[in-house]
């Protein structure tokens, strides 16, 4: 196997399963933690950690997306190239589908005080 094919293959594994651990995380750790504290402080807190997590998750999905592209063309599977492309489908799912309820929760004329 090319030194190439392993190093892409490599740093796609690493991005993806970075970005699934971050996913789970936000999931099942920090998004009931925010929202035990109460509205206000959800709302508040969360421009800030949705900017942050933007940054981190678009980046990994993009470079798991270009590490299994250069995989399959340094001679992987077609599979690589598969979950390459379903990892990159997030930005444009993000984009279309969760963008504009963020845009909403970033809004400075949200009422943080409505329940």
């Amino acid at each position: 196997m090319s030194i190439m094919r392993q190093i892409a293959k490599f740093v796609a594994v690493l991005a993806c399963g970075l970005f699934a651990g971050a996913s789970v995380y936000i999931n099942l750790v920090e998004h009931p933690a925010r929202m035990e504290c109460g509205v206000e402080i959800a709302a508040t807190e969360f421009a800030p950690s949705y900017r942050r997590a933007t940054v981190m998750q678009a980046t990994l999905a993009a470079v798991g997306l270009l590490a299994s592209v250069a995989a399959r063309l340094a001679g992987a599977t077609f599979w690589w190239l598969v979950g390459g492309l379903l990892l990159g489908a997030v930005i444009p799912f993000t984009l279309i589908v969760i963008l504009p309820t963020n845009k909403q929760l970033l809004n400075p004329t949200l009422d943080k005080h409505s329940g």
